[in-house]
Parts: structure tokens; C-alpha cells; sequence
């Protein structure tokens, strides 16, 4: 049995109290009108189901348990996540998974720009289309996209993977199409199903670095010294 807060009656800080102080067990969120900051650093393995939409950083510095938001969310869902799960059957707007250090972030619908801007090891997989500059300077971890990505997809990459399956409108700076092996296939095997989502493997292209923006060549050394 769930425990339900009702966001009509209680406030955003009794209910974030709540979810902190609970070392397990279930929890219905009703009524969340778009409230900001619903279900923030949750570090321990409780599972939050939010039956609405919610507004900027939703599930923000997650680090344990689960989140389903049961709706829309806007900007900066799960930002900073670590670990444990957090996943919405809508769309989100933008910077969704921003800075995430781990764990998994599941978007069934759209993602807005810069889904996965600078993140650090977390795994994103969107159901739909995502926006402009998704996964800008991305350092680790994987984005999958069931959908189209629009321009400037991995620009300033480092070494995360992006796997898509529809269109790309455009690619950033350093970023190219890579070869898919046989380890790729399974990584993204894995993610499709931790994410419940029906899609071969086969038919997504890889994209990451071409480790050329970040890296030192010994042909340089001319100039770096002449700089000096």
C-alpha cells in the first residue's frame, strides 16, 4: 500500500520531508499542479509515483529508488542524478539529465534541447525525438533515441555514446558517426530492455568523439612554444 501526499493539502517542503525521512516503501504523489522540485534527493530505496505532470527539476540529485511521474515535465529533470531510476511516460522539456553521474532516466515521449548536456555517466533513453544540442560536452554514459535528433547532436562531445535510430539534422562540433561493434549492440541491448522499450538494436547508428576538439597533437608544439 502506498502512501499518498496530497500537493492540494500539503506543501512541496512537507512532502520532500516525507520522501527524505522514509527508509522504504511506496508513495503516491496526487494532485502535483506542475509544482518545481518535486521528489529532489531522494537517497534511499523508495519508490515514488507522481500522478500528474511537474515543473523544473523534478527528481533533481536522485540517488536511489525510483521516480515515475506519470505526465509531462519541464526543465532539468533528474539534473545531477546518481543512481537509481527516474522515468516519465510524457515528454520533457529541456536540459532533462543534465550532469548525471549515473543511474537510468527514461523519457517515453519527446525530450526538449539539451537532453543530457554535460553528463557524466548516467544512461538516458527517450521514446521519441530530442532537441537541439543534446548531448553537449557529454563525458560518459549513453543516450539512446528512439526517434529523430534535431541539430547540433553531440557538440564538444568526449567519450558518452549516442545511439539513434531516426534522423540526424545535424551534427555538433567533434562529433562524427562511429561503427557499431558487436559491444555496442549489446550495450544498447541492455538499455532498451532496463528501459522497457521494443527496438532493435540493429537499427540504430552510433555517434561520439572524434577526439579531436580536446586532445594534444605532437605537431603543436611548434606553436605552443612560440606562444609561450
Amino acid at each position: 500500500m502506498s502512501t499518498i501526499v496530497d500537493l492540494e493539502t500539503s506543501t512541496l517542503r512537507h512532502l520532500n520531508a516525507t520522501l527524505h525521512a522514509a527508509d522504504s516503501g511506496k508513495f503516491s504523489v496526487v494532485n502535483p499542479r506542475g509544482a518545481h522540485a518535486v521528489a529532489a534527493g531522494i537517497n534511499t530505496p523508495i519508490a515514488v509515483t507522481v500522478e500528474g505532470s511537474v515543473g523544473y527539476y523534478c527528481a533533481g540529485m536522485h540517488q536511489a529508488g525510483r521516480v515515475l511521474v506519470q505526465g509531462n515535465a519541464s526543465t532539468g529533470l533528474a539534473e545531477n542524478i546518481m543512481s537509481g531510476e527516474v522515468r516519465i511516460t510524457g515528454s520533457a522539456t529541456m536540459s532533462a539529465g543534465a550532469t548525471g553521474h549515473g543511474g537510468l532516466l527514461v523519457i517515453e515521449g519527446n525530450s526538449g534541447a539539451r537532453c543530457g548536456i554535460s553528463m557524466k555517466g548516467v544512461d538516458i533513453v527517450v521514446g521519441g525525438n530530442v532537441g537541439h544540442m543534446s548531448a553537449f560536452m557529454a563525458q560518459a554514459g549513453s543516450l539512446v533515441v528512439l526517434g529523430d535528433a534535431a541539430d547540433d547532436l553531440g557538440d564538444s562531445i568526449y567519450e558518452a555514446n549516442v545511439f539513434v535510430r531516426g534522423d540526424v539534422a545535424s551534427l555538433g562540433a567533434d562529433c562524427i558517426e562511429k561503427e557499431m561493434r558487436p559491444d555496442h549492440v549489446a550495450t544498447l541491448a541492455d538499455l532498451l530492455s532496463a528501459a522497457v522499450m521494443d527496438a532493435d538494436p540493429a537499427d540504430f547508428r552510433r555517434f561520439g568523439s572524434a577526439r579531436q576538439l580536446y586532445n594534444f597533437h605532437v605537431d603543436d608544439i611548434d606553436a605552443e612554444v612560440a606562444a609561450r
